[in-house]
């Protein structure tokens, strides 16, 4: 029978999701890590997740980091029937609640992709970046787009934003 020291054990807890669509990282629980593919021709890509804060202490997204030449935190607005996607510094995570950052909403802009689209079945992986809990590898599962999903303003095919 093997034996592993503490220690080894508990780091080893900390590099590996808590589940395969999950990552923690202090208080904070992300899950439902998706991109949607994208046309071969698509200058971006939009991420979505959720993240759970089970402490006592709000934190807030700050920054997301991907091998892309730009990635950004944007939200979606809509005014007189049109969708408007703009950035922001920082999405707030208050303590003991949910966030979702999902279409028509907030999400991750993932710019410059180059002529190397989302396939379906891919991952893209990065980093999430929290101004009080730190820094968090996680990976988005690149998921097919439905009819619903097509009528939704995600930015999978814009260009205006490189």
């Amino acid at each position: 029978m093997k034996t592993y020291s503490f220690a080894a054990v508990a780091m080893l807890a900390l590099a590996t999701p808590a589940a395969a669509d999950e990552f923690k990282i202090g208080d904070l629980v992300v899950a439902h890590l998706m991109a949607f593919e994208t046309t071969a021709t698509a200058m971006s890509g939009a991420g979505y997740l959720t993240v759970t804060n089970t402490g006592t202490t709000a934190d807030r997204l700050v920054a997301v980091e991907a091998a892309f030449p730009r990635v950004m935190i944007h939200t979606t607005t809509m005014k007189d029937s049109v969708a408007s996607m703009s950035h922001v510094e920082a999405v707030d995570i208050p303590a003991g609640e949910t966030v979702a950052l999902a279409p028509g909403g907030f999400h991750v802009m993932f710019m410059g992709l180059g002529g190397d689209p989302f396939e379906v079945g891919e991952t893209v992986p990065a980093t999430l970046v929290f101004e009080n809990a730190g820094s968090l590898e996680v990976v988005f599962n690149v998921e097919a787009r439905d009819a619903a999903d097509m009528e939704k303003m995600d930015h999978g095919t814009d260009s205006t934003d490189n």
